[in-house]
């Protein structure tokens, strides 16, 4: 199988004044296409700084990644850039929609930086509004939307371009039951029909649950990891 993520070795240090912090102390993991990864462990366990190394959101102090079997951390900003618009949909707890625009252009942003012609991101967008469930609320902006419709729209935008790696942080954390279970169902159908990897960090025990595969963090370090063989 292929390799999607490979990291080797991940030590991140922050330095708080004279104080240092290892968020993340010799993590090694690898990713492979269509697997839907749970990273889980308490609070300062360093799940979310985990996702932000294979994000290129941050570097490691020490390691290395690779995405696709590049190592990102040699790449320039242009490049990191690139390699985040073309291989990686990011879903965030926040939505991190803009308000003012529909649910359409807020899935059409990704396209558009892209270089996608209009006629293509119009299409693609309509296309993948229908498959999460929101056929009809097009033109809606955020604000008209409850929350769980909201993050719908941040998934449709993270999936839309036909990434390698969906990034998900605790995406479920501002839902309430009904709706994260339906995000969740969501994340696993697209999962399955487009074969899309997913890493979610996340503390709901019920993507836990359902994950293919849990990875168990605590103090920065990863201290299981279990194949749960869930197809539901």
């Amino acid at each position: 199988m292929k390799h999607v993520v490979k990291c080797e070795n991940i030590t991140k240090i922050f330095e708080q004044g004279l104080i240092k912090v290892n968020a993340l102390t010799d993590v090694n993991i690898s990713v492979e296409a269509g697997e839907f990864i749970c990273l889980s462990g308490p609070s300062g366990s360093g799940k979310s700084t985990l996702l932000n190394m294979i994000g290129g959101l941050d570097t490691p102090t020490s390691g290395e990644v690779y995405i696709d079997g590049d190592e990102i951390d040699t790449l320039n900003r242009s490049q990191l850039a690139d390699m985040r618009l073309h291989k990686i949909g990011f879903v965030f707890q926040a939505y991190n929609l803009i308000p003012v625009l529909s649910a359409q252009e807020n899935v059409e942003m990704v396209m558009q930086m892209q270089g996608i012609d209009k006629h293509t991101r119009h299409q693609r967008s309509s296309a993948i509004l229908k498959e999460v469930g929101l056929e009809g609320l097009e033109d809606r902006k955020p604000p008209e939307l409850s929350g769980g419709q909201q993050q719908r729209v941040a998934v449709a935008r993270a999936i839309v371009s036909q990434p390698s790696l969906i990034l998900a942080d605790e995406p479920t954390a501002n839902l309430d039951s009904n709706s994260a279970s339906n995000l969740i169902d969501l994340m696993l159908h697209i999962n399955k029909q487009h074969n899309t990897t997913f890493i979610i960090s996340t503390h709901d025990p019920m993507i836990m649950q359902r994950a293919r595969k849990l990875v168990k963090l605590h103090d920065g370090q990863i201290t299981d990891i279990i194949s749960q063989n869930n197809h539901v």
